[in-house]
Formats: structure tokens, sequence, C-alpha cells
């Protein structure tokens, strides 16, 4: 999918005092797993990967491991240090101060989220063949 900049770069982070930083192939979490946090980037590069492919490169200013907070599912990506990192650990009490809080973090949250979407949605139909989507006007189905 490539490399992509944060949506809306959330600065909440950038002075946490909380952080762990991370050397270029460390691992955060792996595809499969079950999550308990997510993590603001706050300095290097996270590569997103599944099935060993890049789905996505963050960069400063951007969360990811996000939906574990919101859905009990296993990890659908594994995180994987490009470069030397700094990130910021949310556990699911931190995320919810921080939405009762900041409700601008939710709103932010939720562009992140759709952006991803989008691009796994332009993804999947590039990978169809003929790049098409089920029920469209040019599928053959009559009604």
């Amino acid at each position: 999918m490539g490399k992509t900049r944060a949506v809306a770069e959330i600065k909440l982070f950038k002075n946490a005092r909380e952080s762990i930083d991370v050397q270029p192939g460390d691992v955060l979490f792996r595809e499969g797993d079950a999550g308990d946090l997510m993590y603001a980037l706050v300095e290097g590069e996270i590569e997103l990967l599944r099935d060993d492919s890049v789905l996505e490169d963050v960069g400063p200013g951007s969360i990811f491991g996000e939906m574990a907070l919101i859905d009990p599912s296993p990890r659908s990506a594994t995180a994987k240090a490009r470069t030397a990192a700094r990130v910021v650990p949310v556990d699911r009490a931190h995320f919810t101060y921080l939405v009762q809080e900041h409700p601008t973090f939710a709103l932010q949250v939720m562009a992140v989220m759709a952006e991803r979407l989008r691009r796994a949605n332009e993804f999947v139909g590039h990978s169809v063949p003929g790049g098409g989507t089920h029920g469209s006007e040019n599928d053959g189905a009559s009604g």
C-alpha cells in the first residue's frame, strides 16, 4: 500500500513521559497476537506488515495498533521498526481518558482508521479480477 503520512498529526504524545525506544527490526506486535495496547509514534518509522508485505509505513505523529482497543480480534498486521523509533504505548484506560478529555483525539483516530479502510478497499479492488466490486453496474447482473 505504500508510504503514508499521518492523516491528522496527533501531537498529544510528543512530550509523553512513558515511551519506548525501539531499534530497526524490533517487532512491537505480530499479526495474530492478542492486543491490549495501541502506539503513538513520536520519532522514527514503523512498518505495518501482513504476510511479510508492507501495508503502510507509519511516520511521526501517527498511531498504529488502535484496533486492539476497539475490537477484541487478534492483530491484523505486524508492526516492525523500520528505523530507530520512539513510541508511546496507550492502554484501554488511557485511550478512554483521551477520548473523554480530548474529543478531537477520537476524531483523529477515526480519520486514521477511515484512511486505512479506504486504502484496503482500493487494494482489494485492484486485486479482484477486473478491478470491480460486487454489485457494480458492469457485473452482468440484471435487475
